[in-house]
């Protein structure tokens, strides 16, 4: 019984905190944003290059580098990126993260 309680509040954190995307997945999804996004590099194209996105101190919008500020990034779109709230869906930008995470 302390198992399945155990078990069971671990789903509903895992829910609260959101999936973990899959990086080869994410590679799929990132191929809309090459049109304007360098993965290789850190060479702008239309907006910036993303290599070593997770490294960095801070965005370009002055925020910290995480999952939550870029996935509001994704979201929210700006400076001419679209917004990505409705396009992607959750597991998508998930996964998109978690791909960006390895340049």
């Amino acid at each position: 019984m302390v198992l399945s309680v155990s078990l069971a509040g671990a789903l509903v954190l895992a829910q609260k905190k959101g999936k973990a995307g899959d990086p080869a997945k994410g590679k799929e999804v990132f191929e809309q944003c090459a049109v304007c996004h360098n993965a290789a590099s850190e060479e702008k194209k239309t907006g910036p290059g993303l290599k070593g996105l997770f490294k960095r101190a801070k965005l370009k919008s002055g925020k910290p580098v995480n999952d939550q500020n870029v996935r509001a990034t994704i979201e929210a779109g700006g400076n001419g990126m679209p917004a990505y709230r409705e396009m992607l869906s959750d597991d998508e930008k998930a996964s998109l993260i978690a791909f960006l995470k390895t340049l």
